[in-house]
């Protein structure tokens, strides 16, 4: 037995705990059989009520038919914000002509050099207009949480009414949670200083959304 395995034997000794494995599965089981809580009922254009609640929360939104008019609304966006058309795009998007849209990009992880940061969301959450994004290989979080302007592409069919409706689908698309998920409302704020909201002061000062009606 190793001085860890000791030291935890004891450990479990002292707090009278039985065999690990017995609790997991007990702990397991409790919370398959436990029932969901209350609620909201969201009635309506789920994607409508997206869009409105990210509004609300800074975020700008805008609707394109497809994703072949995603390079093109992004460059317009950039130059209607004063930004040099530059972005690092996560693996998942980079197949997209930016190239064409006259956008200098490059996949991959962000540096700090990146004023421009190009992904995609795992779902996004109509109850609060928030967007769920998670890490791997083709999705590195510093993607979104680095650059000062953050794009997010949304497709419409990806929205879903409440954050439990989110942990759902993830649950049952990818069976357990990878390294980081992220759930983004909005740009990064404070109100530290004398209660004064401040953008970008942990991340991105920019947050666009772009939904995409195009069927997956």
């Amino acid at each position: 037995m190793s001085a860890r395995d000791e030291i935890l034997a004891r450990v479990r000794a002292g707090l009278a705990k039985g065999d690990a494995g017995t609790r997991r599965a007990a702990a397991l089981a409790y919370l398959q059989a436990a029932s969901p809580g209350p609620q909201p009922t969201l009635a309506g254009d789920l994607v409508a009520r997206f869009c409105a609640k990210a509004g609300s929360l800074a975020s700008t939104v805008e609707r394109v038919a497809d994703y072949a008019a995603v390079p093109a609304r992004v460059a317009a966006y950039l130059a209607e914000q004063n930004l040099p058309p530059r972005a690092v795009t996560a693996l998942d998007v980079a197949g997209l002509d930016w190239g064409a849209a006259g956008i200098d990009s490059h996949s991959g992880s962000a540096a700090d050099a990146d004023p421009v940061g190009i992904t995609s969301c795992f779902c996004a959450i109509a109850e609060t207009g928030t967007l769920l994004l998670l890490s791997g290989p083709a999705t590195p979080a510093s993607v979104s949480l680095l650059p000062e302007t953050h794009i997010a592409l949304v497709p419409a069919a990806r929205v879903v009414a409440t954050m439990e409706d989110a942990f759902a689908l993830l649950r049952r698309e990818r069976g357990q949670l990878p390294r980081a998920a992220n759930f983004v409302s909005g740009p990064s704020r404070t109100g530290d200083i004398e209660q004064t909201i401040v953008l970008g002061a942990h991340g991105p000062c920019r947050v666009h959304l772009i939904i995409i009606e195009e069927e997956a």
